[in-house]
């Protein structure tokens, strides 16, 4: 421990980890799962699990006076037996009264070596490393730290040179929302620049991100983990990866939609709810999956275009049912919205897609800045229970000068 330094419990003590809603204890310390535990004995898919532990949206929150911290990690990353190191373990940011400050690349640790994408996995275990934050302004602040979006990472410990306090309640309502990648952002510049979280600023609300890449499928288990969640806002973007697995066809695509829907009402009845479809993603649009990729990443989709007239499903066949779903329940659930993706992200902008489907970071917060307008705007649907939005060309997460 550096001199002049004092641990931090992260567990039982002042500190908040926002966004998660499990802590698993592991041999380094917690690590963060935006599923609850329960959850694990309903999915088999190990890529569930790798991404529930990947904490976009997830954060340490808490008051200090300190001049100095450090959080002490230990990521987990992947490597391909084709690449000559570890993929990137993405950005630590720390929000000092609700302005990001600094931020600092997490460190590598445990990495996960694979003879190709899906192959099974060797891991070469790895130490914790430390981040260190200096240079905070005297006096007590308001202080998050988030966690990089896209790699799993155990908190070890927290140390700081000054008094650690709980945070004050802001008032700000608590907005929880479930989708794919499109919603993970992984490929996001760094934790506060996913879309959710730009939202979220602008909106004045507090974010639990359930995203999960690859897997927003209306498993009944996410719904119920939705119904039991306090949650004064919620929203749910639908259909890529229902489209891109063929997980779905037309026949059992609406009762799986009325049935995630349902479930979340038994527990929020009168919580407004938005509906949003797929953004643009040209290989979809008008073909089913199952999609595959090239080499270099680029999204090909392997579907027969003559089967959406026997029932399989494309993104304009998704958007045009989840339009349906909206209108008619609309007739007893006034709290229940609807929201065209292509609002977020359009036709027009698809150079923005370079592998043909995940957004660039730059994208990433168009798409936070237009769903905020929108959703958050004072005629919006979900402005009830916002704070005023400020302005819509603002960026809260915008790097400060001279980050790493």
């Amino acid at each position: 421990m550096t001199v002049g330094m004092r641990a931090v419990p992260l567990v039982g003590g002042p500190v908040e980890i926002r966004g998660a809603l499990d802590l698993e204890t592991t041999a380094a310390g917690v690590m963060p799962r935006r599923l609850p535990a329960w959850t694990k004995e309903q999915y088999q898919n190990p890529s569930v699990h790798g991404v529930t532990v990947m904490p976009s949206g997830v954060r340490l929150v808490f008051r200090t006076d300190a001049r100095v911290l450090e959080l002490e990690v230990l990521t987990s990353t992947g490597q391909l037996a084709t690449e000559s190191r570890p993929r990137p373990t993405g950005m630590l940011e720390l929000l000092v009264d609700g302005a990001l400050v600094e931020r600092r690349r997490a460190p590598v640790g445990n990495v996960l070596m694979m003879a190709g994408p899906g192959a099974p996995q060797r891991l070469v275990p790895g130490r914790p490393g430390t981040v260190r934050f200096a240079g905070l302004r005297d006096g007590m602040k308001d202080v998050e730290v988030w966690l990089p979006q896209q790699t799993p990472t155990e908190l070890v410990a927290l140390r700081a040179d000054g008094e650690v306090l709980a945070p004050l309640p802001d008032g700000r309502r608590r907005w929880v929302h479930h989708g794919s990648s499109l919603s993970h952002c992984i490929e996001a510049d760094g934790p506060t620049g996913t879309w959710p979280v730009v939202a979220a600023a602008l909106g004045g609300v507090e974010v639990i991100n359930l995203s999960q890449a690859g897997n927003a499928l209306l498993d009944p288990y996410v719904a119920r983990t939705i119904r039991d969640t306090p949650a004064d806002l919620i929203s749910l973007k639908v259909g890529i990866n229902i489209v891109a697995l063929a997980a779905f066809r037309l026949r059992t695509f609406g009762p799986a939609v009325h049935g995630f829907l349902d479930t979340i009402r038994d527990g929020h009845p009168d919580t407004p709810i938005l509906l949003v479809s797929p953004v643009s993603c040209p290989a979809l649009e008008e073909v089913p999956g199952p999609a595959g990729r090239e080499p270099d990443g680029r999204i090909t989709a392997l579907g027969d275009p003559a089967d959406v007239a026997d029932g399989a499903l494309s993104l304009a066949v998704v958007r045009t049912e989840l339009a349906r779903i909206a209108a008619a329940r609309q007739a007893s659930d006034h709290h229940l919205h609807h929201l065209d993706g292509r609002t977020l992200l359009g036709p027009d902008e698809t150079d923005d897609l370079p592998d043909g489907l995940h957004p660039t970071p730059a994208a990433y917060r168009r798409m936070g800045r237009r769903f905020a307008a929108h959703a958050f705007a004072p005629d919006g649907p979900l402005a009830r229970w916002a704070h005023p939005l400020t302005s819509p060309s603002a960026d809260p997460s915008a790097r400060p000068e001279g980050a790493v």
